[in-house]
C-alpha cells in the first residue's frame, strides 16, 4: 500500500452553540493514499464539502488532525498553510471563479503569481498547461469570450500550473451538459492515470463517481460505507447504490 498522502484522525467541525449547534463532521478517521482516485458522495448536509475544505486546508477542524504526507498541518500558522495549499493542491469547483477582466493566461498563472514566479516562469509554464489542455489558442482571450466547457478547462489548466500531487474537484461537472461533463471528466481521469495526480472528488453524480477508484459515502457527518473499485457503466445499480444516500434526488444540487 502506498504512503497517505492525507490522512485524518478524529476529525471534527462543529458550528455554532448551545440549541444552534450543528455538528457537520463527527469524528472522522481515513486515509487517502498517493495516486488514488477517491470520490466524497452523499445527499447535501451530508458533510461532503465540509471534509473537502478540511482536507484541502481551506478551513480549519473544531477538533481532530489532518496530515499531509504523514506531518500534521491542519494547526500550523495560517501563512505556512496558504503556501503548502498552493504548493501542494490544485483546485477544481462548479463555479469556475475566473476573473473576467483578465485573460486566460493571466487566470490560470495566478498561483504561480501568488508563490512568486517571474512573470517569464509563469508565461512559460501556464502555456504549458494550456497546450496539455488543448486551449492555449485561448491564451490571450478574456474568460468572458468562452464556452462553458473552455472555462472549465481554463480551471483544470489553473489546478495544474503549480504541478500539485493532488487536485481537489467539487462538483466538477455541474454547470456543464452531459457531452462537456464526459471530456471534463476524461481530462481529470487522464491526469490521474497519467500523471500520478492525487484525485479527490465531492460529486452528487454517481456516474463520475463510480470512475472513482474508491468511494466514501457520507451521511449525517459520518462516512456510513466505503467502496472499492472502479465500477463500469451497467454495473452501478448492484454494486454501488447512491440513492441510498439520497444522491439521485439531489443531483444538481450543491
Amino acid at each position: 500500500m502506498s504512503t497517505p498522502v492525507l490522512e485524518t484522525e478524529n476529525l471534527a467541525k462543529v458550528y455554532g452553540r448551545g440549541a444552534s449547534r450543528f455538528d457537520a463532521l463527527k469524528g472522522l478517521t481515513f486515509e487517502i493514499h498517493d495516486g488514488e482516485s477517491v470520490a466524497i458522495v452523499g445527499k447535501s448536509g451530508s458533510g461532503k464539502s465540509t471534509l473537502m475544505h478540511l482536507l484541502a486546508l481551506l478551513d480549519e477542524p473544531t477538533s481532530g488532525v489532518v496530515a499531509l504526507d504523514g506531518q500534521p498541518v491542519s494547526q500550523l500558522e495560517p501563512k505556512k498553510i496558504s503556501r503548502l495549499r498552493n504548493e501542494t493542491f490544485g483546485f477544481v469547483f462548479q463555479q469556475f471563479f475566473l476573473n473576467a477582466n483578465q485573460t486566460v493566461l493571466e487566470n490560470v498563472t495566478l498561483p504561480l503569481k501568488i508563490a512568486g514566479l517571474s512573470k517569464a516562469d509563469r508565461h512559460a509554464r501556464g502555456l504549458e498547461v494550456l497546450e496539455q489542455l488543448e486551449i492555449a489558442d485561448k491564451a490571450k482571450n478574456r474568460a468572458t469570450d468562452l464556452s462553458g466547457g473552455q472555462k472549465q478547462r481554463v480551471c483544470i489548466a489553473r489546478a495544474l500550473v503549480n504541478r500539485p500531487s493532488v487536485i481537489f474537484a467539487d462538483e466538477p461537472t455541474g454547470n456543464l451538459d452531459s457531452t462537456t461533463s464526459e471530456v471534463v471528466e476524461d481530462i481529470l481521469f487522464g491526469l490521474h492515470r497519467d500523471q500520478g495526480i492525487t484525485l479527490v472528488v465531492v460529486t452528487h453524480d454517481e456516474d463520475l463517481a463510480g470512475r472513482c477508484e474508491r468511494r466514501l459515502m457520507m451521511q449525517d457527518g459520518l462516512i456510513v460505507a466505503e467502496e472499492h473499485g472502479v465500477v463500469t457503466e451497467g454495473q452501478l445499480d448492484t454494486t454501488f447504490d447512491p440513492a441510498q444516500l439520497g444522491v439521485e434526488d439531489e443531483r444538481g444540487q450543491a
